[in-house]
């Protein structure tokens, strides 16, 4: 931290305190969204840009959060006894090649390294933009009979896709961090199952952890993983822009890459059969999700559970207070929460008023502020100040932990709960064309009844093509309003098979 300008007084001198800090966003949440989310990044310190386009620096303030959502999701998967693997970052020509509909998928976007020093090298290689074909060769060495099932591996790792379209910090970038769980079966149930445990799991990490409300359903076979027999996903919704953004997927390979790759078993009868596999993954793209969702003009908003710190204590002296026992009330303060389990700092930085640091953990999003000044001092309480609805409450040091706990089990509820209702106030059921796209140009989350042809589908990005980008169906939710028997497609007039949500997405 660059250190500001002389000392801050503690009392009422506003307008100095506001010169000294620049700490203010230049941008509104309501106004510029984009502007205001590059600003949040950057201000809250968990982005740096560099100086390659779409690739940016990931700070403390951000990688705590992912190490918070990966300790939680491994415990879990490892529960399921998936095992840790790491596989290399390099994939060559031919073997990338040889799921055809797979690197269809991926090919604008793979990286390759032609030279080594000055000399070109004899083959091109790519760098992963996930591991399927880098893995499935060493599946089809290491399984041989059904003893070797199910094979479980995941890998925490980072991928690169060479994206051209506006590269945005965490939602869209040309590398990113995510974990890629790649799993093989006897039988197609086991990995069906598999398929909707991963799903609750991340539901789980968005609305548990991150408060973000977000839908499970299944991908159209347009929007489904390349070269897979089918795809779920949790889906969130930016009401600001009107855009669905996918969350995590949960892929049933299916027998496809088990063909190309040859990966058979011998049964309990002595007969060879191929497996079944499923791969899923999540990404840093979820810290983006949150800081969309929760974020305000002031910055960020951290929900509790993934808050690297939850609460933040600042001593608040006066001219002639007792400096040395505010000081001691904080350190005091901060010894028992983290005694407590909680994760708690002090701000001692003296060329800081408190109206300056107030304004930067605000801006960090920590969830508690508590401030300790001479008449908290006496009367043996502190001051508590909520940084989702501002609420300030005093609270007597006798109870400090569980009303601690009270309060960031409220602001983690309170999120989500906001969330939800703004989401939910964006969805629109609609049932004709028009309907459709007046919802579209409403930034609408729309849920339409949908003859599931791909074609149809294929239509409606291309007359909906514009400025904003075309839309697309985000998923078929599992939770299926009743579809009354005659009930057209919107967009085709055909019967309607089911319901789905449509949009424009990142």
């Amino acid at each position: 931290m660059s250190s500001g300008g002389g000392k801050g007084g503690g009392g009422g001198k506003k307008k100095e305190v506001k010169k000294e800090t620049k700490l203010g966003m230049a941008y509104k949440k309501d106004e510029n969204f984009g502007e205001w989310y590059s600003e949040v990044v950057v201000n809250s310190e968990m982005i740096e840009y560099y100086d390659i386009s779409g690739c940016y620096i990931l700070r403390p303030w951000a990688m705590e959060i992912w190490e918070l959502l990966k300790e939680f999701f491994d415990a879990e998967i490892k529960k399921l006894k998936l095992k840790p693997y790491y596989f290399p970052l390099f994939v060559t020509e031919n073997v990338l090649q040889k799921e055809k509909d797979h690197i269809e998928g991926f090919a604008p976007e793979v990286a390759w390294v032609t030279k080594s020093g000055k000399s070109e090298l004899e083959a091109p290689i790519a760098i992963r933009p996930t591991s399927e074909t880098v893995m499935y060769p060493y599946f089809s060495k290491w399984i041989r009979s059904h003893r070797d099932l199910p094979l479980r591996c995941n890998q925490w790792c980072n991928v690169v896709r060479w994206e051209f379209s506006n590269p945005t910090p965490f939602i869209r970038s040309r590398e990113f961090l995510w974990q890629e769980g790649h799993t093989a079966f006897a039988t197609k149930e086991e990995a069906d199952k598999e398929v909707l445990q991963i799903l609750e799991l991340y539901r789980r990490i968005y609305e548990e952890f991150l408060a973000v409300p977000v839908s499970k359903g299944r991908k159209s076979e347009m929007e489904k993983f390349a070269g897979g027999l089918y795809t779920t996903s949790v889906e969130a919704f930016i009401p600001n822009t009107g855009r669905g953004i996918q969350g995590a997927t949960s892929h049933c390979l299916g027998q496809n890459f088990a063909k190309m790759f040859d990966i058979t078993f011998e049964n309990e009868k002595g007969a060879r059969e191929m497996v079944w596999q499923n791969s899923w993954a999540y990404t840093t793209r979820s810290i983006g999700v949150m800081v969309m969702t929760h974020g305000d003009d002031k910055g960020l908003v951290l929900p509790p559970r993934v808050a690297p710190i939850q609460v933040i204590v600042i001593p608040v002296p006066y001219k002639d207070s007792d400096t040395t026992a505010i000081k001691g009330a904080c350190e005091s303060t901060v010894y028992t929460l983290n005694e407590s389990g909680f994760r708690a700092d002090l701000d001692t930085r003296e060329n800081y008023s408190p109206g300056w640091k107030y304004s930067h953990w605000e801006m960090k999003g920590v969830p508690l502020r508590i401030e300790i000044g001479p008449r908290d001092l006496a009367n043996q309480q502190v001051r508590v100040v909520r940084r989702d609805n501002g609420a300030k409450v005093d609270i007597p040091v006798a109870n400090l932990v569980e009303e601690v706990k009270v309060l960031l089990d409220e602001i983690q509820a309170n999120l989500l709960k906001t969330a939800k209702e703004k989401r939910d106030a964006c969805i629109e059921v609609i049932h004709t064309w028009d309907e459709f796209t007046t919802a579209l140009n409403n930034k609408r989350l729309i849920l339409a009844p949908w003859c599931d042809e791909e074609e149809v589908e294929k239509d409606v990005k291309a007359r909906t093509k514009g400025d904003l980008g075309a839309a697309k169906t985000l998923c078929t939710p599992f939770d299926q309003p009743e579809l009354p028997e005659g009930t057209l497609c919107f967009a085709s007039g055909k019967p309607a098979k089911k319901w789905s949500f449509w949009g424009r997405s990142y």
